[in-house]
């Protein structure tokens, strides 16, 4: 019989230790983790070793993968030549590379980590940060691009992320340089196609140089272009193509089929300790505390490290939500992603990423662990969160942060992983930006997250909380809908489904806390109901494809509904088409709702016939 998950968190919190995981990380600072790449295979055969060595059951795959691999970069300007980065997927150049005359958009300024892949505002923001050394990045305007934009190349603030880089190229320029915010160059990835690209998303690629200088360089550029500078040139040079990359999965076997997986990259830009040899390390420890207990687990345990994160756009990830595709859908009860734990001075947990219904869970998780109150954000559309479209609840992406008033005192500008350390994406990110005591903290906070779902009785999904999103999203669709529209277009049916199906949420709960539901029905209810909330809340396209990696609103295929209005005013045929298309989307929200409210109508019916 299995402990009570209490008991089961007690035995596996007494087993913590970095002692496996330190000599990973002492292994991999010297290994450069490039997806492909010999250093790699070194790295999966590491983890395999060491998997075999503790008789934990795993397999390696070897999925051939698409890469894009920066080989290197320069801006020349006024005879000089500028260091620089190329981001992956971007266009190389021929040997005498690309030249033409510059301009310089201005961007507005980015304020703090969750704002990297939103389309910035157009104005700063009252409130400027910013240090002499180390000014907060940006990102280009979200208004219309000048004119003059077509046919030059564009120098602006920020990373080159996949949203700026598409609407940069689609206005006509040639090509892209981004001025970085501080002394450093960050590697980074342009292209919107998430994993590898199909025909149709193969087309989706950017076809123009783009590359990345620092901001003393930066400002170089733009002197030169205010001082009348009529032509710079860019070099880029990428490798494209299919690569074999090892994918090393272990399997710890509960007494049920349903699993969680826990995942994380295992592919780094340079060393990468902080992104994310410290993550690989602590999926190693996951695999072994759980492997120690694997005869006390309700459920199943699937540890998985991916390659193809950084220069594949999660190509790792995706390969196995397309391979295992459906056995996912059937028995993934959630994923938990694993990025830049335990870093050096992170002790904050104020920027933590999880889907709704798994709040209660991440909220009691972290407190317990760390005696702090974390402050919860919406999974943004990055980070190896591979199995949306699957409707897989996931929780985390990053942890634990440098407090934000260290980061300020320190003139840190904004990063995707580290624990906010500007080490992010560089040549620094070295073993010292790892610290042991909190890699442990952050490890039980793993363990004790993971353990309530492997072994509570009913699975702790509060779809509540779901809804309760899901429903101020739908009234600010609402309120966006004019009168004028009229019987042209509404929500009044999703409104009512979606009301239909809040009530039956809120009695399934009822039935559940009453003891009224056997557990087997129940959690089949919450996967079912997952199935369906999750591609809702958090999917554009169908089922078993990848949306973009672009930023997603919650009930993404209503989120074009408010731009209505606009193109209603423009009397345009854009109107009728966007019109189509929204009437289209609106069908299939209703749809999931109903089928949603049809599940739990029959779990109702089931129950009272017992």
């Amino acid at each position: 019989m299995s402990e009570s998950p209490a008991n089961l968190a007690e035995g596996l919190l007494a087993d913590v230790s970095f002692k496996l995981g330190w000599s990973l990380l002492e292994r991999f600072a010297v290994l450069v983790r490039e997806s492909g790449s010999a250093d790699e295979r070194a790295a999966a055969h590491f983890i395999a070793s060491r998997l075999e060595a503790m008789e934990i059951p795993h397999d390696v795959y070897h999925p051939e993968l698409y890469l894009s691999i920066p080989r290197g970069a320069s801006v020349e300007v006024d005879g000089a030549g500028l260091a620089a980065k190329p981001p992956s997927f971007a266009a190389s150049t021929s040997g005498k590379g690309l030249s033409a005359q510059p301009i310089h958009v201005p961007a507005a300024q980015v304020g703090d980590t969750s704002s990297l892949l939103q389309p910035a505002p157009d104005t700063p923001p009252e409130t400027d940060d910013s240090t002499p050394d180390e000014p907060p990045p940006n990102t280009p305007p979200a208004g219309v691009l000048p004119d003059e934009v077509a046919g030059r190349i564009v120098v602006t603030e920020g990373y080159p992320t996949p949203v700026s880089v598409a609407r940069i190229e689609a206005a006509g320029a040639a090509a892209q340089v981004y001025i970085n915010p501080g002394s450093r160059i960050h590697w980074g990835i342009c292209t919107t196609v998430w994993g590898a690209p199909g025909e149709y998303h193969r087309r989706l690629t950017p076809t123009t140089p783009v590359a990345a200088v620092n901001r003393p360089d930066g400002d170089r550029l733009i002197e030169a272009i205010e001082g009348g500078t009529d032509q710079i040139t860019i070099h880029t040079d990428l490798q494209e193509g299919w690569f074999d990359c090892p994918l090393p999965v272990a399997r710890i076997d509960g007494r049920e089929k349903d699993f969680v997986l826990a995942h994380g990259h295992y592919d780094s830009w340079d060393i990468g300790i902080g992104d994310n040899a410290v993550g690989d390390a602590t999926l190693l420890e996951l695999a072994r505390i759980f492997h120690q207990h694997r005869d006390e687990l309700r459920r199943s345990l699937r540890v998985a490290w991916w390659p193809a994160h950084s220069t594949g756009r999660y190509g790792g990830s995706t390969w196995y939500a397309d391979n295992f595709g459906l056995e996912l859908s059937r028995h993934c009860v959630a994923a938990v992603n694993i990025d830049s734990p335990g870093c050096r001075a992170a002790t904050s947990y104020d920027d933590v990423a999880w889907m709704a219904e798994a709040g209660e869970v991440c909220r009691t998780s972290i407190h317990s662990v760390a005696g702090v109150e974390p402050q919860r954000r919406r999974p943004p559309r990055a980070g190896d969160h591979s199995f949306n479209e699957l409707g897989i609840s996931s929780f985390f992406m990053l942890l634990s942060n440098i407090p934000r008033e260290e980061r300020e005192r320190l003139g840190f500008y904004p990063v995707g992983g580290c624990g906010g350390n500007i080490v992010w994406h560089t040549e620094a990110d070295r073993l010292d930006v790892a610290d042991r005591d909190n890699l442990e903290r952050d490890l039980r906070v793993y363990l004790t997250a993971i353990a309530r779902f492997l072994d509570d009785e009913i699975l702790p999904l509060d779809f509540r909380e779901t809804m309760a999103e899901l429903n101020e999203a739908l009234e600010g669709y609402e309120a966006s809908i004019p009168k004028i529209l009229g019987k042209r277009f509404n929500l009044s049916p999703v409104r009512i489904a979606f009301d239909d199906l809040a009530r039956r949420v809120e009695m399934f709960y009822e039935n559940l806390s009453e003891g009224r539901l056997d557990p087997a029905p129940a959690n089949e209810a919450l996967l079912g109901l997952g199935r369906i909330l999750v591609h809702l809340g958090y999917a554009e396209g169908p089922r078993f494809e990848h949306d973009p990696a672009t930023p997603r609103a919650p009930l993404p295929k209503l989120a074009k509904v408010p731009e209505l209005e606009t193109l209603r005013e423009e009397e345009s045929d854009r109107f009728m088409f966007a019109l189509t298309d929204a009437r289209r989307q609106r069908n299939k929200v209703v749809e999931g709702l109903s089928e949603a409210s049809r599940l739990l109508d029959e779990v109702a019916r089931a129950s009272a016939t017992d």
